[in-house]
């Protein structure tokens, strides 16, 4: 495309994965133009600059003319995993600063020999933990003034420690934060440069350890976080970009960067989030509303389920094995990618992953050094991928580099002739990815046979079918984009907030005009932070209320709706009915009320994803090529397809090969494609 002939108001979806940053660009009359571009490690902005170098080079975008501009980041979880966050400091109420490293009594591997801590003590270690002077009763009344003499020795010290963060985490103060607050005055008169994280508004819920804890990783993450979007911003403006960066939280709602920066806690798995919203939207088009998804990307799948059209978002989430209280769509994360590399244990047997090549070197077939046999070297090997046209031809592949080290890693050392070793690798690899399936779906009661795999990410379409077959589902969605599809989910997001405070009451002693006054006082907090958002229409609002039963320490969110006569009881019975569905019983026992939350949303302007879906020109179908798949023993002579270039109703028999700029789908033997009217591609067994 000419640079000079320009595309009107476009839309702008940035997805930064392990391996690669897939930018989508959705242009005021409907369509859509992407780009998969290797991720820089050492600088992830710098592929963003490539990408809108490309933009206004090869498709013609005026950075003044950019309306939207949003983003998926793993910067806040890459700073955990790689243990490069901040140096923080924490200040507790005296004879509490060992919450942290005393944590909870938990083992999530019940026979592992080499226990692991169970708290993040990494994150601040004892000598940075202070203890102040100062005490909150759990009836929000001061039982000890505020010591301010020892909250400014306590940061004084913090401060020849150099620590550039400080979280403060003080008991009941979400009950009432006027000494954190006061702390922060403190804090920010003495070192005007520090970060301030307060537990009593990042996480204003009781149970002392969590709150602590998940305030720790928002001080730790939130120098870097602020760094690195402040520095992206910087590259939009200079660009020319005049459009407000958004952040994808890990709640599956948009906020502006500035905004994200004063929580970055929330930010934790954004871009998985992203995938979940984008299958959420393709579910919506084709009318499956019970769907799995699994973001297959080069170093990880992200596998989540959806049940009536809605996702499941949960309170909790595990990052780095940790658990932190914080509002994120249920992704299970498994290691498991086209860059995971293969490697035999001391048992001699096959293994495949967690370690991944990601995009620096890459498997072997990428030509940059990488040894290893890796998953995409072994599709290569089996004939799934044509190395010409990996990534739309964009990145060649070298297929003599990937069969070396297929048999030089895998094939030889296990006595196993080279395309023995490939389908090895492919067995092993969906075996994991089939269990990270079975997690979300049947250890929660759920039937996976009923719902409908949605395949995206660079890799899903590679292993859709072959996971199907292993779990009995008998439907495969394949979007119209799938490798980019966190991308596309990024502009389908809604804005959203979302604000919460403790609010200790038994339900059935409850005035529902005390729950009146303080969702008033939530909306009023909601509605300051919407309205940096600068959007035209009001949002939606929705009232939740966190109930356990009285004695219980976990809770369930429960939708308050309208509040007036009958709402105490309507509670209760979604409550017990809720409680029956998840954990298999309920009993009409005394149940109150741990939180009230309000969420502010407001929807896309438009769905990009919904654009009429036109066929591209030229010959659908592009010859043969002889593929080897599982159970069969001899090659087998595949038809290969543009998938572009595929018409509505066009019928596919496997097995095939659909080929696109960002993913390539195997449609296995017993496996029929359609393609449906809006492009996506419906896979069903034969």
């Amino acid at each position: 495309m000419d640079g000079s002939q320009g595309l009107g108001a476009v839309e702008i979806g940035v997805d930064i994965g392990g391996t690669f940053t897939d930018v989508v660009c959705a242009a005021a009359d409907g369509s859509l133009r992407l780009i998969k571009i290797p991720t820089t490690r050492g600088n992830q902005s710098a592929a963003v600059r490539q990408a809108m170098d490309h933009m206004v080079a090869r498709w013609g975008v005026r950075p003044a003319e950019i309306g939207r501009f949003a983003h998926g980041t793993t910067a806040a979880t890459n700073a955990v995993l790689e243990r490069k966050g901040a140096v923080t400091g924490l200040l507790t109420t005296a004879g509490f600063r060992d919450v942290l490293e005393i944590g909870r009594q938990y083992r999530r591997e019940m026979y592992d020999l080499d226990l692991k801590p169970g708290a993040p003590t990494f994150l601040i270690p004892g000598a940075r933990r202070k203890g102040v002077r100062e005490r909150i009763g759990s009836d929000g009344a001061v039982v000890v003034p505020l010591d301010e003499a020892s909250v400014r020795q306590a940061v004084a010290e913090l401060l020849d420690d150099g620590v550039e963060t400080i979280a403060v985490a003080f008991l009941f103060s979400f009950i009432e934060p006027a000494h954190e607050r006061r702390a922060r005055e403190i804090i920010r008169e003495m070192a005007p440069h520090l970060d301030v994280s307060l537990s009593s508004e990042v996480d204003p819920a009781f149970r002392e350890y969590e709150r602590t804890c998940v305030t720790a990783f928002d001080a730790y993450v939130k120098p870097v976080l602020r760094r690195y979007l402040e520095a992206m911003e910087a590259d939009l403006a200079a660009a020319g970009v005049a459009a407000p960066l958004q952040v994808m939280q890990s709640r599956g709602g948009l906020s502006r960067a500035a905004t994200a920066c004063e929580r970055p806690v929330r930010l934790f798995l954004s871009g998985p989030a992203a995938g979940v919203i984008g299958g959420q939207a393709v579910g919506r088009m084709a009318a499956i509303h019970d769907l799995i998804t699994i973001d297959i990307g080069g170093t990880s799948s992200d596998i989540a389920l959806i049940t009536g059209g809605q996702p499941v978002v949960r309170n909790e989430g595990l990052i780095d094995g940790y658990a932190v209280r914080v509002p994120m769509v249920d992704v299970n994360a498994i290691g498991a990618g086209g860059g995971s590399i293969a490697w035999i244990d001391g048992a001699g047997g096959l293994r495949v992953g967690p370690q991944s090549a990601g995009s620096e070197p890459g498997p072997a077939c990428y030509g940059r050094g990488g040894l290893q046999a890796t998953v995409t070297d072994a599709s290569i090997v089996l004939g799934y991928i044509d190395p010409a046209y990996f990534a739309g031809g964009t990145l060649a592949l070298d297929p003599a580099l990937a069969r070396r080290a297929v048999e030089d890693t895998v094939a030889r050392p296990l006595g196993l002739t080279l395309e023995q070793a490939a389908t090895g690798i492919h067995r092993v690899i969906n075996g994991q990815m089939a269990e990270g399936i079975r997690l979300v779906s049947i250890r929660r009661g759920i039937d996976p046979r009923g719902y409908t795999l949605v395949a995206l990410g660079g890799g899903g379409g590679l292993h859709a079918t072959a996971l199907a077959e292993e779990l009995g589902m008998k439907r495969v969605l394949v979007p119209l984009y799938p490798g980019v599809l966190s991308a596309c989910g990024l502009l389908s997001a809604p804005t959203e907030h979302e604000v919460s405070t403790g609010f200790h009451r038994v339900l059935q002693a409850t005035r529902v005009e005390d729950m009146q006054a303080t969702f008033a006082e939530l909306d009023e907090r909601a509605r300051g932070l919407m309205a940096r958002e600068a959007l035209a229409a009001p949002p939606e609002v929705g009232h939740f209320a966190d109930l356990c039963y009285v004695g219980q320490s976990y809770y369930l969110e429960i939708p308050v709706g309208d509040l007036g006569p009958g709402t105490l009881e309507r509670m209760y019975r979604d409550f017990l009915e809720a409680h029956d569905r998840i954990y298999g019983h309920a009993s009409d026992s005394p149940v109150r009320i741990a939180n009230l939350r309000t969420v502010h949303r407001s929807g896309a302007a438009r769905d990009v994803l919904a654009a009429p879906y036109v066929p591209g020109p030229g010959p659908a179908r592009k010859g043969t090529r002889r593929i080897l798949v599982a159970d069969v023993s001899e090659m087998l002579e595949a038809s290969v397809w543009d998938r572009l270039a595929l018409a509505p109703g066009t019928v596919v028999a496997g097995p095939a090969i659909v080929e696109q700029m960002d993913t390539t789908t195997l449609i296995g033997p017993g496996w029929t494609g359609e393609v449906a009217a809006d492009g996506n591609l419906i896979l069903t067994s034969r």
